[in-house]
């Protein structure tokens, strides 16, 4: 069979020659089979980063921040003590040791929260906490370790330099630094400086809202009547954990019958969030109408089909301004396509600068092979020894088989043009959960 392609105003006309003649048919651009790295360029081109909003302190964990944050003083604001021991000048223990004490006069205990009155003279010193304000004359901080105090006297068995054991006012931060930049990602950290900076409330992008869909006849949800034809609709419950996974908000839309009415109520309702994804009816079967219904709603259809596996059928377009994907059903499918297209246009969305899962390198414990044509993603198990990652599959790899994710750490990338690899080989990872691959040394040099 041979076929010839001509691009006319964006359709495709392939002519087939067979033993019957020449015939002529004629596909739109959306029904071309494209690669991730095409489909994921269109995803991505697609998506508008949301607006800003003013949340709490606290509430801005884990949120990008829609400002840059100066400090208005500097942290800390004073001079103040590093340890518990005794603030003193340093001309009068310059020669203290352990064999040869310096013996001082204790005129004040100076705790944290308060600041003395004091001016220290030759020959004293004053007992002073962490972050006490250093007194007036004072040059030095000896820690209590090398102290020993007697009445209002106290040992001092070892030498100071001056400044040593003292915070000094804007060490931190200084007044009018730049201390977090616009489109940090806020963690415990960020939060910890922010709160020295008095900032009660902070600018974020905002959280998008994604509306989650499942369809089919044969779906009931977890607390439904199963019967002999039906099948819990999983795929809620996973894309909506990986909707919040992302830091996004899920709204559950349900399940939707294989009627046309029907699903497009579903995504009528949909479009009040800021991106719809449903899963299932994206195929070719007799049932399969979610791509229609969606031109149908004034849907402008990217793209159809994606040269991976699992997951070719995958519809993705806009309605409204709105971004709408149609995943495949089977639940590896479905989740695997979330997170190649779904998870990065949600976090640019969010307006994070770095959307992509961490790729490694690891060392194949087996051998795989595939056909040749279309990118496939090996569910794995990853593990890391003596700095080395290794990466075993998780077994059966049917698209339906949803333990298999369960087990998977990874996902083995093999690409379009591969066909074998063996034991032992180099390959490509892209990890899944950061939480559960670790190393069984700390490794530290």
């Amino acid at each position: 069979m041979l076929f010839f392609r001509i691009d006319l105003n964006r359709n495709y006309f392939f002519i087939s020659f067979k033993s019957r003649g020449p015939r002529l048919t004629n596909h739109t651009e959306e029904e071309i089979l494209i690669s991730v790295e095409e489909a994921l360029a269109l995803v991505l081109r697609s998506i508008e980063v949301l607006g800003l909003e003013k949340v709490d302190l606290l509430s801005s964990l884990g949120r990008v921040i829609g400002e840059d944050i100066y400090s208005l003083q500097d942290i800390p604001p004073w001079d103040n003590s590093a340890m518990d021991g005794y603030a003193l000048r340093h001309d009068d223990i310059k020669f203290a040791s352990l064999k040869s004490s310096i013996l001082l006069k204790v005129v004040e205990d100076l705790p944290a929260g308060f600041r003395s009155s004091k001016v220290l003279k030759k020959g004293e010193a004053i007992k002073i906490m962490t972050g006490a304000p250093i007194p007036q004359g004072t040059d030095s901080v000896v820690m209590v370790e090398d102290t020993v105090q007697e009445d209002t006297r106290v040992k001092i068995f070892k030498s100071t330099e001056p400044g040593e054991n003292i915070r000094s006012a804007g060490e931190d931060v200084r007044k009018g630094d730049l201390v977090i930049s616009r489109g940090t990602i806020v963690g415990p950290a960020e939060v910890g400086m922010m709160a020295s900076l008095g900032r009660s409330f902070i600018l974020v992008n905002q959280r998008p809202q994604i509306a989650v869909l499942s369809t089919g006849d044969e779906l009931v949800d977890v607390d439904g009547e199963l019967g002999s034809s039906k099948i819990i609709s999983s795929n809620s419950y996973s894309l909506m954990s990986q909707v919040k996974e992302c830091g996004a908000t899920p709204i559950q839309l349900g399940i939707a019958r294989d009627r046309r009415e029907a699903l497009e109520d579903k995504f009528r309702q949909g479009t009040r969030a800021d991106m719809i994804i449903s899963s299932g009816g994206v195929s070719v079967g007799d049932y399969d109408l979610v791509k229609d219904v969606l031109k149908k709603m004034g849907m402008k259809m990217k793209f159809w089909k994606v040269a991976m596996k699992p997951g070719r059928p995958l519809a993705f377009g806009m309605i409204a301004g709105r971004p709408v994907f149609g995943l495949p059903g089977n639940p590896v499918s479905s989740m695997i396509s979330f997170e190649q297209f779904v998870r990065p246009a949600i976090l640019k969305m969010m307006g994070h600068q770095s959307i992509y899962r961490p790729i490694i390198d690891a060392v194949a414990l087996e051998n795989i092979s595939k056909k040749s044509g279309r990118k496939h993603f090996i569910r794995a198990i990853v593990t890391c020894k003596d700095g080395v990652y290794y990466a075993a599959s998780t077994g059966g790899q049917g698209s339906g088989i949803l333990f298999s994710m369960v087990k998977a750490d990874g996902l083995v990338i093999l690409p379009e043009k591969a066909t074998e690899v063996k034991a032992g080989e180099k390959v490509v990872v892209q990890l899944l959960n950061t939480n559960r691959v670790f190393a069984e040394k700390p490794g530290y040099p």
